[in-house]
């Protein structure tokens, strides 16, 4: 077995698949290794009881807080990673986002690059994952040089009413921009796929716009790739110079394989990518692999997410697809906040174990289908902010373990009482949306959710990890493409962002490490 690559990626989420599908044209040997393995297409991808209370589809395993409290991350191990099972929403960075701004938390921090640098990738992104979306009527959304490739989702007809009420009231409302492949977009010789569980859920119908579906198995198509799945890397060894990467150590159902590759790109996540880099310390490297900086692991962000569910006096809910609309016009702030709140949208049904708990205190004698019918489910994001004092680090035994204290958690409960506040509006403009009743949840360091900012890429190898182009400072062959770089995240869904930054890095190694140039034609994006 010749177990020598050009390339090794090591990870199948949105970074890795995109970077993957980018340089799979390039000819060159490339090794794709995945922790997991492929989630069957079985009827349980929709069971709701079997894949958010069972956790059919997560690893048995657990992490520690930093109290050495074990829990159960909110992640997935699989081909794909967990783009598999995220909502899809496919928002740019505002060009905001890329400066520093003042917070109820502290400052968040000024990006190394800025809005007009991803800007181009953005495009192709969006092509690449078939975003579903509408230029002009998002108050907060960057210039953009081209147009969503596909028209927004449609409207069910309670949430065009709703709409409508959110413009009478000033606001201005917009379709979410998703990423969804509908065979019924494409061609009329195929019957439409009608979706419904779909935050969380694995997608049988392979409609969801994930990075397997949309990059990697087209990156699989070309002869000079392989993936193996199962393979956990255990650690990274370096030369005697401690430049370069020249073995990659991987745990293969049970057996364990030694492979080396001229360069080596890590796209575990951002927990995991630093697990890694911990994992991997030898003499050059102390500290854990490129982390002269100290950085490794630090400024761990996970935005302040959660649900909030408006219940209904009357059972007006008959959408299907409930996940087409959000609200962003407290993005910057609101007439009584001069900082940022964050952004609102309305997410894929609550399963019926969670509703059902939601409801105990307020309609405690309800089925589930009479509260389905009774209930509008919202999701909120606020910024959460980088701290060197969030961080992962390993016990003595390899073990995970996470210190995450929230920051900022004031623009969120903000944001709360904000959507609150519209509804009741809302209430006076149409009966039907009067006397809500809510009940929610917040994600907790558990839910792992947007993890990113481990591993920031910035110009001062004193102060960051990864150089602009996500090459470790310390490593000469050696690059991060996960959510790892980010120097602050925003309050959206990190997915397009880290597929468009995989797109620039991959034009980097293209045509800067490689000398390759490969011409990337739309048409062929548009499959």
């Amino acid at each position: 077995m010749n177990n020598h690559y050009d390339i090794i990626f090591i990870g199948t989420g949105s970074g890795g698949s995109t970077m993957a599908y980018k340089l799979a044209p390039s000819g060159k040997r490339i090794l794709i290794l995945e922790r997991g393995g492929f989630i069957p297409k079985e009827k349980q991808n929709w069971d709701a009881h079997e894949v958010v209370t069972v956790g059919r589809y997560r690893p048995h395993e657990e992490w520690l807080d930093e109290n050495d409290k074990p829990f159960k991350p909110f992640i997935h191990y699989n081909v794909g990673g967990n783009s598999k099972m995220y909502g899809a929403a496919l928002f740019r960075f505002r060009e905001s986002d890329f400066e520093q701004v003042q917070h109820y938390g502290g400052t968040s921090p000024e990006w190394p690059i800025k809005y007009d640098a991803y800007e181009p990738y953005y495009s192709i992104a969006e092509q690449l994952y078939s975003a579903h979306g509408k230029r002009g009527v998002d108050p907060t959304e960057p210039w953009a040089t081209s147009e969503y490739p596909l028209p927004p989702l449609s409207y069910e007809p309670l949430i065009k009413e709703l709409n409508e009420k959110l413009e009478l009231l000033g606001l201005q409302p917009f379709p979410l921009p998703m990423g969804i492949k509908l065979p019924q977009d494409f061609t009329q010789t195929e019957s439409p796929v009608m979706l419904e569980n779909f935050d969380g859920f694995p997608d049988p119908t392979d409609s969801k716009a994930d990075g397997h579906t949309m990059a990697l198995r087209p990156a699989l198509q070309h002869k000079n790739v392989t993936l193996i799945t199962h393979a956990y890397v255990e650690k990274l060894d370096t030369d005697a110079s401690g430049k370069r990467v020249n073995k990659v150590h991987a745990n293969i159902h049970g057996e364990k394989i030694i492979f080396d590759a001229d360069i080596v790109i890590v796209a575990c996540g951002a927990v995991n990518s630093a697990a890694l880099m911990l994992r991997s310390a030898n003499e050059k490297h102390p500290d854990g692999l490129a982390n002269s900086s100290g950085q490794v692991g630090r400024n761990l962000m996970l935005h302040h997410n959660g649900c909030l569910v408006a219940f209904l006096k009357d059972k007006i809910n008959d959408c299907v697809f409930q996940k087409s609309l959000g609200i962003a016009d407290f993005y910057h702030g609101a007439e009584d906040s001069d900082f940022p709140l964050g952004e609102i949208q309305l997410m894929g049904r609550n399963d019926e174990d969670t509703i059902l708990w939601l409801a105990e205190k307020i309609y405690p004698a309800k089925s589930y289908d009479e509260l389905k019918q009774m209930t509008l489910d919202f999701w909120l994001t606020s910024e959460d902010l980088p701290s060197p004092e969030n961080r992962v680090q390993l016990t003595k035994e390899g073990q995970i373990k996470v210190y995450y204290k929230r920051n900022n958690y004031t623009a969120y409960e903000r944001l709360k009482d904000k959507l609150k506040e519209v509804l009741a509006k809302v209430g006076k403009l149409d009966d039907r949306f009067a006397d809500i009743r809510w009940a929610g949840y917040d994600l907790d360091v558990s839910g792992m959710s947007h993890q990113n900012g481990t591993m920031r890429f910035g110009t001062d190898p004193q102060t960051s990890v990864l150089d602009l182009n996500c090459r470790a400072h310390d490593v000469e062959n050696l690059y991060v493409v996960d959510a790892s770089f980010f120097v602050s995240c925003g309050a959206f869904n990190p997915s397009l962002t880290i597929a468009a930054n995989a797109l620039r890095v991959g034009d980097h190694i293209l045509n800067d490490v490689l000398k390759i140039n490969i011409a990337m034609e739309m048409e062929t994006i548009n499959r």
